[in-house]
């Protein structure tokens, strides 16, 4: 097993380990007094991964109800919310108990929520299912909700208790969410690991297993640093958010349905850099993008693009921040005006 200890204003610990999901009863316990839980999760994870969780954790005295919702962004929402309101009500769930995120980044975003508001606070477990979740929005506390006016812009920091990540998890995974995945990994290494840009280079959609391990614990710790630097999103922490100001756009244009996040972030940063850096550092990134089968472009007019940028919570007053890589491993926060970014974009 790989420990990553997060340093922020409540700590807690990564556990990185193949099979870790059937001893997650005895990893919790190790943070916890309680003996009563309820395991959120999707309708596709609940299938693949609850009947374990829940054994673990009865061998190891914690009694848990499940809440099922069905998969995809689209249930990221103010009623889905409030469904599992209701039911840790029904459930009798106390500040003394806690939430478990079983799968995706979806799951983690809504429960890591949920248990920033129900009672005012109570704890939350991340068990990360898809490597998005793994190497990206299970650490780091951002929690979200969608709303008509845009992605993620309900939401609260809270950091859970303790993530576990299963990388066997990771090879039930449909090609496209692992290639959504490695959109995020592909920005790690981009915004601050040449060597991790590299090794992503050097493999492709069909072989990357072979080395995901690693690749889950370098993201990982990139992380680590970066949001012990700025834990609440107010300097360096912005780096993460390369290839997000295009990428939630696209995925707004297309009514978050048959666009991932990790298909936005991609073009987005292909996009950015296309535009803003040199033509070399462009080719080797679509290039490393094509290999996973991402997208490097979108059909979307820049013109109908524009108006989900400045709804995104990039934007402060008339001014809107993002990110720009001058070479592979460094990145650089950019900040204009709403309307010298639009002539940068349409450019």
């Amino acid at each position: 097993m790989k420990t990553i200890h997060i340093g922020t204003s409540s700590p807690y610990d990564v556990h990185i380990e193949r099979g870790s999901l059937l001893k997650s009863g005895e990893l919790i316990s190790s943070v916890t007094n309680s003996k009563k839980a309820a395991v959120i999760t999707d309708d596709t994870v609940n299938e693949l991964y609850s009947e374990e969780l829940i054994k673990s954790l009865q061998r190891n005295g914690i009694n848990a109800d499940i809440f099922v919702f069905p998969h995809g962004e689209q249930s990221k929402n103010l009623h889905t919310l409030g469904e599992i309101f209701d039911f840790l009500c029904k459930k009798r769930i106390t500040r003394s108990d806690f939430l478990i995120a079983l799968g995706g980044g979806v799951v983690g975003d809504i429960t890591g929520f949920a248990a920033a508001c129900f009672l005012r606070g109570i704890k939350f477990v991340q068990i990360p299912t898809t490597l998005l979740a793994q190497v990206d929005s299970s650490v780091g506390g951002k929690t979200a909700v969608d709303i008509p006016g845009g992605k993620n812009l309900v939401g609260a920091f809270k950091q859970p208790a303790l993530v576990i990540c299963d990388s066997d998890t990771l090879r039930t995974l449909p090609e496209e969410e692992l290639s959504c995945g490695m959109a995020e990994v592909i920005k790690y290494g981009m915004i601050r690991d040449k060597n991790l840009f590299e090794k992503c280079e050097s493999h492709s959609i069909t072989d990357i297993h072979e080395v995901m391990d690693d690749i889950v614990y370098t993201c990982i710790d990139i992380k680590r640093q970066v949001v012990e630097n700025d834990e609440f999103d107010n300097g360096e922490r912005m780096i993460l958010n390369f290839g997000h100001t295009l990428g939630h756009a696209i995925e707004g244009w297309h009514k978050y349905t048959d666009y991932t996040h990790g298909m936005g972030v991609s073009a987005g940063m292909c996009m950015m850099t296309r535009r803003l850096c040199s033509s070399d550092i462009a080719e080797r990134l679509e290039k490393c993008a094509e290999a996973y089968k991402l997208p490097v472009n979108t059909e979307a007019p820049m013109k109908e693009l524009l108006p989900f940028c400045t709804k995104d919570k990039k934007c402060e007053a008339s001014n809107i921040s993002y990110i720009i890589c001058p070479e592979i491993g460094r990145a650089e926060i950019k900040k204009v005006s709403v309307d010298d970014f639009r002539i940068l974009m349409e450019g």
